[in-house]
């Protein structure tokens, strides 16, 4: 089986391509690595540096290497530059992801593997977020995303597309080999193991007076390796789904924080900012559908395993992974 995989130079599509060559199946890797890195790419997978806005490219890429599926990563991905400028997240998380769906309806490629967001959910009425509660995002980001997520619902009955759709939680922790390292860093854990190796004066906690039990917000943070494993178990699946994919559990920012500090040994000092305007107290899953239909169990997502492999990987790669082209 070949797998082409889209943004598979990011973070979480780098540790999926390391799984997918581990599990012997093949890959190909497409990124314009305008957030990737080359160096994140597994010397097993083929690589082609291309943009999604390139249409004849993909459909010549795709004629070229006939994968037998696709995982789909490749997206902008930061939600207050959605607010600033929603243009580029239709346009990315959309358009350039129609061309995809065009180019596997020109050459028979059927299933596809679609990296979605709780940021669908919004500010959810219901915690844990069950996959029928309600999709109102907040944000041009959560939209793109459900917005594609439509597109994918309509190219299956139309096409005969099988959309497998994984709608993430939290992303955290580092592989043995690749890791997180975003040129804009907004995600909690790599910013307190920042502070933690001296590259930032300290961590910030966006609001404290959260209907919470220690006043921060909570978060359900699914390791990535566990990740990379939800994207093997559907694969398997020959209709279309949509799963959430998170632990159930979640830890608060300060829990993040105490656990950094113990695992680091740095004292790890925070201040305490307003808190962000739609930012839910709390975002956990209900993961018991993906438990159920696909046997699927996080196996490395406990907090201090999290934090542990993250703090190795940043230890070993504290200016990351050095090949950015800025």
């Amino acid at each position: 089986m070949k797998i082409l995989v889209t943004g598979g130079a990011g973070y979480v599509g780098s540790v999926c391509v390391e799984f997918l060559l581990n599990a012997g199946i093949s890959a190909m890797v497409v990124d314009n690595l305008s957030e990737g890195h080359r160096t994140a790419v597994d010397d097993r997978a083929g690589f082609c540096r291309l943009d999604l806005g390139d249409r004849d490219g993909l459909l010549r890429l795709f004629q070229r290497e006939k994968p037998d599926a696709v995982i789909h990563f490749a997206a902008r991905a930061l939600v207050a530059e959605s607010m600033r400028d929603p243009s580029a997240y239709f346009r990315n998380n959309v358009c350039h992801g129609i061309h995809l769906l065009d180019a596997m309806v020109a050459t028979g490629v059927r299933k596809i593997v679609f990296s979605s967001t709780c940021a669908v959910y919004g500010l959810p009425l219901k915690i844990p977020i069950e996959e029928r509660g309600e999709t109102k995002p907040i944000n041009p980001y959560g939209e793109s995303k459900l917005c594609f997520e439509k597109v994918l619902r309509w190219y299956a009955e139309i096409h005969g597309i099988v959309p497998l759709v994984l709608r993430y939680f939290n992303a955290a922790g580092a592989s043995e080999r690749y890791g997180e390292d975003h040129k804009e860093e907004t995600h909690l854990i790599p910013r307190v193991l920042q502070v933690a190796l001296g590259r930032r004066r300290s961590a910030e906690i966006y609001g404290n007076g959260f209907s919470t039990p220690d006043g921060t917000a909570i978060r359900d943070y699914v390791h990535v390796r566990d990740l990379a494993s939800a994207h093997l178990a559907v694969l398997r699946r020959e209709q279309p789904c949509l799963y959430n994919v998170g632990t159930g559990e979640g830890y608060s920012v300060l829990q993040v924080i105490e656990m950094a500090r113990k695992i680091t040994g740095a004292p790890i000092p925070y201040e305490v900012r307003p808190a962000r305007a739609g930012d839910p107290p709390r975002l956990v899953a209900n993961v018991h559908k993906i438990r159920q239909e696909l046997s699927w169990l996080p196996e490395h997502s406990r907090l201090a395993e999290i934090v542990e492999s993250a703090w190795r990987w940043h230890r070993t790669h504290p200016d990351g992974y050095q090949d950015r082209e800025d």
